[in-house]
Parts: C-alpha cells; sequence; structure tokens
C-alpha cells in the first residue's frame, strides 16, 4: 500500500503562519525520507488562529523547493471560488518550476459566508451550484489541450514544462464527486474524514462511471485513493487518547462553535470531551467509518487494509489533527514502519 498525507499547516501555540510553515516543510521532508508518495496542502479560509493553509499554489513552490522527488499538490483548490483557466495557469507554473512531481487536487466547499463573498470575483451574480464538473473539465482541457478546434479557449496556452503536466484529481465525499471524476476520467480521492459513510457506494459509482478522458487527462483504468484521519502511537490507548484532539474539534464544527480558541493538547481535548475516547474497534463494516480512526502501528494497518479493500484502492492519503508537532512525526514514522515504506 502507499501512503500519502495532506497537511492543515496547523498555527502553534504562541506561533503565526511563519512557524506553520515551517513544521509543515519539516513533515513534508520527513516524510519524503520515510518514503511517503505525496505532500499535499489544504485550502481553509478564515481560521488564521489555527490554520495557515489558505493558498496551496503559493505554499507547494516552496515545499517542492524543499524537497527532491516526493510529488507535492493540493488537497484541495476549491474550484467554486476560482476561475479554471487561473488555476490552469499556476499549475502549469508549478509543473514547470517541479516537473513531474505535481498534483493538482480539485474540489469545492463553502464555508464562512463572509470569506465566501470575499472570494467572489462577481458579487452582482448568484454562483451556479451545478457547474463544478463544467469547471473541473476547463481546468483539464486547459493543461492538456482538450479543448475542440472551434472552442473559443482553443488558442489559449499554458505556462509549463516541457515533458510533464499536473496529476489531475477530484476530491471529495460523495458519490456526486465520485461521478464526476468517473464521467471526466480523473483520478479520485474519497474523504472519509469528512463523511465515511457513503465511501464504499461512491467507489462503486467511480468505477461505474468511468471512462478514460478523450484528451489524456486521466488514467486508463480508474485509479483511487482513500483519505483517512489517523493517529497512530505506540500502543491503541496512547493513540485513542490523542485522537482527542480530533474528536473534541469535530464535535465543536458540529455545535457551530468555531469562535473558541483552537485546543492546543490531548488534555485539553479529554477535559473538554469529558472521557478519554475508546480505542478505534476493529473490524470495522463498510457504511460504519469512524470519521477518526486511531491505534498502534499494527491496529491501525489492519483498520486501513480493511478500509482499502472494501473500496478498492490501494493508496491511503493520512491527515491528523494531533495536537503536539513530535507526536506527527512520530504517527508518520510509525505508520512508516507499519506498511514498510521504502525509505529514500
Amino acid at each position: 500500500m502507499d501512503l500519502s498525507i495532506v497537511d492543515l499547516a496547523p498555527i502553534p501555540e504562541d506561533g503565526t503562519a511563519t512557524e506553520a510553515f515551517v513544521n509543515t516543510v519539516e513533515r513534508a521532508q520527513h516524510a519524503e525520507a520515510l518514503g511517503y508518495s505525496r505532500f499535499w496542502v489544504a485550502e481553509h479560509h478564515d481560521f488564521t488562529d489555527r490554520l495557515a493553509s489558505t493558498t496551496p499554489e503559493v505554499l507547494i513552490p516552496h515545499i517542492a523547493a524543499k524537497t527532491d522527488e516526493i510529488r507535492v499538490g493540493s488537497g484541495t483548490v476549491l474550484l467554486n471560488h476560482y476561475s479554471p483557466y487561473k488555476v490552469a495557469e499556476s499549475f502549469g507554473v508549478l509543473d514547470a518550476l517541479a516537473p513531474d512531481r505535481i498534483d493538482l487536487g480539485l474540489g469545492r466547499a463553502t464555508g464562512n459566508p463572509v470569506s465566501d463573498r470575499a472570494l467572489q470575483e462577481d458579487r452582482s451574480q448568484q454562483r451556479r451550484s451545478d457547474d463544478h464538473a463544467e469547471k473541473i473539465d476547463e481546468v483539464a482541457a486547459h493543461l492538456y489541450d482538450g479543448f475542440d478546434d472551434e472552442h473559443p479557449f482553443d488558442d489559449l496556452s499554458i505556462a509549463r514544462s516541457r515533458d510533464s503536466v499536473p496529476d489531475v484529481w477530484v476530491l471529495g465525499s460523495s458519490p456526486s464527486s465520485a461521478a464526476i471524476a468517473g464521467e471526466l476520467g480523473l483520478r479520485y480521492c474519497f474523504a472519509s474524514f469528512i463523511r465515511p459513510g457513503p465511501a464504499v457506494s461512491a467507489f462503486e459509482t467511480y468505477r461505474d462511471r468511468f471512462e478514460p478522458s478523450q484528451y489524456g487527462a486521466g488514467p486508463e483504468e480508474p485509479t483511487g485513493a482513500l483519505a483517512v484521519n489517523v493517529t497512530c502511537a505506540a500502543t491503541d490507548e496512547e493513540a485513542a487518547r490523542r485522537r482527542a484532539t480530533a474528536e473534541a474539534s469535530r464535535q465543536r464544527l458540529q455545535r457551530g462553535e468555531l469562535d473558541k480558541p483552537p485546543i492546543r493538547s490531548a488534555d485539553k481535548a479529554i477535559e473538554e470531551l469529558g472521557r478519554v475516547p475508546e480505542p478505534t474497534p476493529t473490524p470495522i463494516e463498510p457504511g460504519e467509518w469512524p470519521r477518526q480512526i486511531s491505534g498502534s502501528p499494527s491496529t491501525v494497518r489492519e483498520l486501513l487494509e480493511t478500509m482499502t479493500d472494501q473500496v478498492g484502492v490501494d493508496e491511503v492519503v493520512i491527515q491528523n489533527q494531533i495536537a503536539d508537532p513530535d507526536n506527527v512525526l512520530e504517527s508518520h514514522d510509525l505508520l512508516a514502519d507499519a506498511f514498510d515504506l521504502t525509505p529514500r
């Protein structure tokens, strides 16, 4: 199994985005040395008291310049906010800066209404909610010269490297995003840490709808990955304790308590939860996955092998909300050992 990472660039206690990005680069370099396949950075807006990853297209070249071989990309670009042409231009330049190492993950999300409005190009019009597939296709067509001769964009060009093009991924957490990925013939990553229930049906939809891209923007066969919130520690019990940060943060989100200071330690998370989380049980059945899993290396390996077998993929993108930065690196170390990754 291949392992990859999606990073949120959390702001350390009493720190700024500067320190957050130093830590992100350290995690990317550490992941590369351990043998992880990709290192993606997220896009979140208006959470800058806790998360610094707002602009993947700016952070990606910095990480690529500080690493040598690992693929670097977006997990995800929120395409509902942007022009497909500008996204394609940005990632064409990234590919020129780091040829054959760039992943372009495309998704959509709504957040704070004020930040959503501030990101709008034209505030006089209501955004269309049904144009996501069209916009993804347009990004891919710009990058892969996919427009018909009669299309008004056919003569537009993208700055790029000589021999490579970014790998385009559709990221989502529903069968609808899977259908888009399949119909456009693109790679698909399902975010089980957002909505784990439909994972199996989403990948079934992806495979049922898959048709290779007519202009070569994707693979010849369905190619997918599963994004999972994972906390790994020496024992199941210690991993569950560290998972408390993710659980408490999720409960705050469900209650709409986004104005509270971020939770920066497992002890504070346990105090807020009023309990220490129970270890993740094994096995887990389709449709009954938790949003976060935890365990010792052997337990996590069993869990992830079960989950990937159920959806039929062989790559996991690791996300976590572990409070202590050293514990994050330890978790990545233990996972690399558990899955026999080949160090670079």
